[in-house]
Formats: C-alpha cells, structure tokens, sequence
C-alpha cells in the first residue's frame, strides 16, 4: 500500500513575488492572505508580492511568510489525503495546519511569536550557521565538541539535511574556528549562510520561554495524520507529546535526513513538497532515489 507524505519547507526558501499567483487567481487563498494581514498587524502580502530580498530576509516577515506561502497553497489544494506530514524547522507548523492539529489562524500566530522572540535571541549574541558537505555526521559532532571543551564556544549539529550535507550552529567565533576545522578534517566545503543567527543551539533558549508559553495555550487537536517531528525523527499523533517536541525543536536539530528515512520505513512512496521553492524536494531524492517526489507552489 503506498502512502503520499505532505512536506513543508522552512526559513531560506523565500523569494519576491512568492504567493502571488495564490492571491490573485484563488478567491480562498486571497481571502487566507487578508486575514493574514490582519492577524499580524501589518501587510505581509505586500512584502510577499513587491518587497526586495533584503526585506524578506528578516526573520519577523520570513517565518510567517514560508508558512503562508506554504499554508495557503495546501488548503486550495482539491481535498488533499496526506498519509502522513512533516516540515523542515519552521515548516513543522505548516504540516501541523495540513494535518489539523493547528487552525490556520492559531499556527499564524505563534510562527509570528516564534519569529519574533528568534530575532530577540539572535540579536543577544553574534551567532550564525554553516553548511558542511562530505563530511561523515560523527565526525561532524566530534569536532563539535572538541571546540566546545577547547574554547567554551557554542557550536552543534543543526541540520541533518541529507547524507553529506550537515549545517552547524553556535556562536560566531566558534563556526569561525568551526569551518577552518571541518575543511582541515576533509569537508569538501565549509561556508558560513546568510542566517541571522544561531537556530537549533543553545543560543535560542531565550526564545524558547517566550514559545512554549505560547504553545502551552494554544488548542492541539488529535491529529488526521501522524506527524514526523524534527527532534525525534518517528511518527507523532498525540497532541501533548507534539507541543513538547515543537518546543524542544528551537534548540534541537532538524532530524530531516532521519524523518524521511523514517517515513519511508513507515510505507512512504510519494513525497509532496507544498510551498516556495524546491529544497526538500532536492534533499529528498538525496536521501532515497526509489520514491516520486513533486512539488506544488
């Protein structure tokens, strides 16, 4: 029996003009992005339309942005049946919506609350991420903790994004020495991203109070589909368990590699990449060249 999974992107799939298509041919989708503005007190659509890279690029506008994108083409979709869901960091609360744990409105406002208390944690401490390829994961971590107990800087394992391709995180002094360590070690490459900070460390702790608080309130439904949490990387349908590893996913890794692989073993055959861009849809075919994989934007 093949089962179709529904996968939601994250922060860096952004891009001008994204979701316009959505507003102006689709009177749901049209009326989902001016509720939207309403919910978050300023016209998100219009910097989603016009607004420059630059724009987009903070992390307040970029977070609610991905998820709407992501959101609103999911639910004009003609009755979608996802076996199972799973997001990439912030996607997590896009599949949360598809498989009706969160209402539309309720995952809006707390990716608004999660992007807002990131941007205050980041701005706490200069802090960025790194792409490493063709390094083994163990070795990865190894060096991780190595410049942890030579240095006392923060630097760990993100992104578990496809075999080969692993992102750091931590301090900027410690992805400095970091990237120097993994080239020396035999990385193909070691390239600092064009993040505004630390995400899944340590040095999101500050944002994660402001976001369990949030998440603690908000209304968790029995889900329609089991979700394919990022921090546990397995099938999750109880609503309680769900808030706690939404929680834990601020300063945790992105399990990805190991969710897909996971979804898999679990009967998936049909990966649906829904929302801007075409990353998962690369890192999937990656990880496993036997499934279908497709995209709808």
């Amino acid at each position: 029996m093949s089962k179709k999974a529904y996968v939601f992107p994250g922060q860096g799939s952004q891009f001008t003009g994204m979701g316009q298509a959505l507003y102006d041919n689709n009177a749901i989708a049209k009326e989902l992005f001016e509720k939207a503005n309403e919910i978050l007190g300023f016209r998100i659509s219009d910097i989603m339309f016009t607004g420059t890279a630059e724009d987009l690029k903070q992390t307040k506008v970029t977070q609610p942005a991905v998820f709407l994108h992501s959101v609103i083409a999911y639910l004009t979709l003609e009755n979608p049946q996802p076996d199972m869901v799973a997001g990439h960091s912030l996607g997590e609360f896009s599949a949360l919506v598809a498989n009706k744990v969160l209402t539309f409105e309720d995952a809006l406002k707390l990716v608004s609350i999660r992007a807002t208390a990131m941007q205050k944690a980041c701005e706490l401490q200069p802090s960025t991420m790194a792409a490493v390829l063709a390094l083994a994961d163990d070795k990865v971590e190894e060096i991780c903790k190595e410049i942890e107990k030579e240095s006392g800087e923060i630097v760990v394992a993100a992104n578990y994004n496809c075999p080969g391709q692993l992102v750091i995180s931590g301090s900027a002094k410690g992805i400095e020495i970091a990237c120097e360590k993994m080239k020396a070690a035999g990385a193909k490459r070691a390239l600092p991203l064009p993040v505004g900070g630390a995400f899944h460390s340590p040095l999101m702790n500050p944002a994660k109070e402001e976001l369990a608080e949030a998440i603690h309130k908000a209304t968790f439904s029995t889900p329609i589909a089991p979700i394919y949490q990022n921090v546990v990387a397995k099938a999750v349908t109880d609503p309680q368990e769900i808030k706690e590893n939404l929680i834990a996913q601020l300063t945790g890794a992105v399990r990805w590699t190991q969710s897909v692989e996971a979804m898999i073993q679990d009967g998936a055959t049909h990966f649906v990449e829904v929302g801007p861009g075409k990353v998962l849809q690369g890192l999937v075919a990656k990880i496993n060249k036997e499934v279908t994989i497709e995209g709808i934007n």
